[in-house]
């Protein structure tokens, strides 16, 4: 008669929790790994396009299973006129109004949805996939809810891999 060997139960694996400067209530992030094509698709467009060559990001937007509008962030504003909120030493997610570099205009998520509405395409329900940074920020949550953005999709380990 073989023994029944039952295992030591164990204490479920610890969750990280994350402080996130801003999110809406009842807002929530996914993640997805590198090898997610529209995530690989944003990291390939913020490789190209963003104009913050120490921070490149990048948001694509995606409705049925199509990428339907890019956007990158950064502005030139930077290399000739600095970061004034580099030089207040403001905190993550605070004083963007400050410097028109860092203006949320000029976030890849408002970008993507700029670019989308000029091409004439609907994404009420579409999902964005943002790479090159950990969260999204209070106007760029605003656009996108006005948008009709469903989800946002962040990399697994953003927070490890892109906080500043």
């Amino acid at each position: 008669m073989s023994e029944i060997i039952t295992p030591e139960p164990r204490e479920p694996a610890e969750k990280k929790t994350i402080e996130y400067p801003y999110m809406p209530e009842g807002a929530h992030f996914e993640f997805v790994p590198e090898t997610n094509k529209f995530m690989a698709a944003a990291k390939a467009y913020a490789a190209k396009h963003s104009l913050d060559k120490h921070y490149p990001n990048a948001s694509v937007l995606v409705l049925n299973g199509e990428i339907i509008g890019m956007g990158a962030n950064g502005s030139n504003y930077h290399d000739e006129n600095g970061c004034r909120r580099k030089e207040l030493r403001c905190k993550t997610g605070e004083g963007y109004e400050l410097c028109e570099g860092c203006h949320p205009k000029n976030h890849s998520e408002p970008t993507a949805i700029r670019a989308t509405t000029e091409a004439g395409k609907a994404m009420a329900g579409a999902d964005l996939y943002l790479h090159g940074h950990w969260w999204c920020c209070e106007p760029c949550w605003n656009e996108m809810k006005k948008a009709g953005i469903k989800q946002v999709y962040l990399l697994e380990d953003a927070h490890e891999k892109f906080t500043k």
